[in-house]
Formats: C-alpha cells, structure tokens, sequence
C-alpha cells in the first residue's frame, strides 16, 4: 500500500482520497502546487505527512524566500523594477474551484495583481471558493450561466480575465484581455510543447500565460492612442540616424486663442496622478506630454482622470 496519496485535482479525486482516508487510514497530500507559495506548501506538506527532514533549501531565509523558490524566474520578476507597471492590475478570476483558488492566490499573493471578482461554476467546492473570496474581501460568484458571468465581470471593470473558453469569448466582446486557466477550453489552449501548470516551472508557465495578454492589450492601448507619433508609426526615422537630417519647416505663429492657452498654468489632481501612474513608465512621459498638450488646447487649468482619458480619445481618433 501507498505511505500517501496525492490529491492534485480535488474535484476528481478529492472523493477517493477522503475515502481511501476514512477506510484504510491512508495519508492525504491536499496543498495543490500551483504557484510558487502553493509549491513550496505542497513540498512541506509532503515531508511533514512521510515524516522526513525538511531540506535546507525549504527553509525560509532571512528574506522570507527560501532558496528552492528561486528556481523560477517569476519571483524575480515580481521583484523587478518591470513589473511595477502592472502592480495593482484588476483582475477577475473564474473557473473550476481548483484553479480559480490557485489563480486568484498567484494573482495576488505573487504578482501584485488586484483580484476585483472571484467565482466557480464547481458547486460542489462552493465553500472553499467562498472562503477564498472572502479572504480578498469578496463574495463569490456560484455559478454556471455563463451570461451571468459576463455581467459579473463587465460590472467588475477589469483589466484582466483569467477564466475558462466562455469567459474568454466573453472577455473578447468586452475589450478586455484573457488567459484560460480553467476547462472547458480550446484546443489552442493545449500547446504541444512542454507546459506543465504545476512546480517551479509551472509558475514561469503562468507567469507567461498571464502576463503576456495584458501586455499586448496595454500595447495596442498605447499603439492606438500614439499612432500618429513618429515613434510608433512604421517607417520612422531610426533615432541612430540614416543620413543627414531633413531641416524641419518653419512652424507657423500660434494664433491668438492657443497663444493664451498655452499660458495658463496647468497642474495634475491626485485622481489624474493616479491614473497617469497607472501608465508604462516607458512611455509615461509622452503620455503626460500630449495630455498637457491637449489641456492647454482647451484652457484646462487641472488635468485630473477625465481629462487624461477625454486625451487618449482625442489621439486615438
């Protein structure tokens, strides 16, 4: 007979497990090792049942890390300085109740993501998806009508969707970026090449899986409202120079009302900062430059949310 048995599917064999508990006194292995904390619990958890010294490498140092984590890269790069400009995304998660739990720790404890909304349509594990919401201060969403699910998550306004294939049709009507986390999905879901989501390179696996949807939404975000900057429109002068530059023409006087406008002192509300923060810091400055340009266009003397996002609208026309 087995020493365990290790549950990594709870709502395939979470049954069996309990049973073969209950009946043969046979050690249950519960963490499921999705993510860097959940890998390192599970490891734990795995010499605590079998009764074996935990190595060194699974002892926490004096950063709170301990050196088995750093065999995945995406703790690094939680810690970089390129992954503040995601800090704080919104986020909402949907999905089996396995890997909803799993997503929505990953999404907060690992990446600094904001989860906004949280929800299964695994009845049967209701209450741990429960009390996971609850723990995000939020109250899950039990359901299977996937119409109800697009309500929920154009009501939660994210900036990410992490759930099955029909939350992600969803996601595509609403604008809004998606990664499948969950069954049922598509097969374009399954890569053929080595993928695993469990372990130390599961995580660099998610990390690739989340990040990069975002990524490309953000970039197309920023594509559209720039597009007629010479640095984002193909065929621009390279900044290394190709030959001798072209004397740029003479600009005409402003006239007297833009004149005026370009006087007036302008300044940023807390609310506007805020959302300019919330921008790539790699081109935070152009968009601060064209959202001035555009409030002193108009005689604006506070820049605050509305005005930066009535500019996105502005150049993205």
């Amino acid at each position: 007979t087995a020493d365990a048995n290790v549950c990594l599917y709870p709502e395939v064999a979470g049954t069996l497990c309990s049973w073969l508990e209950r009946q043969f006194g046979m050690a249950c292995i519960r963490m499921v090792p999705i993510g860097i904390g959940a890998t390192v619990a599970f490891l734990r958890e795995v010499h605590s049942v079998l009764d074996l010294e935990l190595p060194a490498e699974l002892e926490p140092g004096a950063d709170g890390v301990c050196e088995a984590e750093r065999r995945s890269r995406l703790p690094w790069y939680s810690r970089s300085v390129d992954s503040t400009y995601l800090t704080g995304k919104r986020v909402f998660v949907f999905g089996d109740a396995t890997h909803a739990i799993a997503a929505a720790r990953i999404a907060s404890r690992e990446l600094g993501f904001q989860v906004v909304g949280l929800g299964s349509y695994s009845r049967e594990q209701a209450r741990e998806v429960r009390a996971a919401a609850a723990e995000l201060g939020l109250e899950a969403l039990i359901s299977d009508d996937y119409l109800a699910v697009e309500a929920a998550i154009a009501e939660a306004a994210p900036e990410l969707v992490l759930g099955t294939q029909m939350e992600r049709h969803s996601a595509k009507r609403l604008g809004i970026p998606c990664a499948v986390i969950s069954t049922p999905l598509h097969v374009q879901d399954v890569p053929a090449r080595y993928a695993p989501q469990m372990g130390w390179e599961g995580a660099n696996v998610i990390f690739d899986s989340w990040v990069h949807p975002l990524m490309m939404g953000l970039e197309e975000h920023l594509i559209g409202m720039f597009r007629h900057d010479f640095e984002f429109v193909d065929g621009h002068r390279s900044h290394l120079g190709d030959g001798a530059p072209v004397a740029a023409p003479a600009e005409a006087s402003p006239a007297p009302a833009m004149a005026a406008a370009a006087g007036v002192g302008l300044s940023w509300s807390p609310e506007g900062e805020a959302e300019l923060a919330k921008i790539p810091f790699f081109v935070r400055g152009k968009v601060r430059k064209n959202t001035e340009t555009y409030a002193r266009e108009r005689g604006l003397a506070v820049i605050d949310s509305e005005a930066l996002y009535e500019a996105k609208a502005h150049f993205s026309r």
